[in-house]
């Protein structure tokens, strides 16, 4: 897997979740203060877009805003119903003020 820069740490405010398209990837990269997380975008159960959803800090999850589907940031495993499928995360680090993304 290489690297790729995904965005600045400043494209992205603290307890938000932003959508970006890399190398024909769509990833939902969620910032929790000085971490980040970073998910494919589409949520398993629905065509949809998970960066648009509620990022819930304290269970480290983001709310699909279409059903209300919730997906764990570390695993991406579905936590409530109606998605019973994960959505995959990528490893993640920062370089200075980018932060990259390891895609496969």
């Amino acid at each position: 897997m290489a690297d790729t820069r995904l965005c600045s740490v400043k494209d992205v405010e603290p307890g938000s979740a932003k959508r970006f398209d890399v190398e024909g990837h769509a990833l939902c990269a969620v910032r929790i203060d000085d971490d980040w997380y970073v998910i494919d975008d589409t949520c398993s159960h629905a065509d949809y877009s998970l960066s648009e959803g509620d990022v819930w800090a304290d269970d480290l999850e983001i709310e699909c805003p279409k059903h209300g589907s919730t997906f764990s940031l570390t695993t991406g495993d579905p936590q409530t119903l109606p998605a019973t499928q994960p959505v995959r995360v990528y490893e993640v680090r920062l370089d200075g003020d980018d932060v990259m993304v390891s895609l496969p």
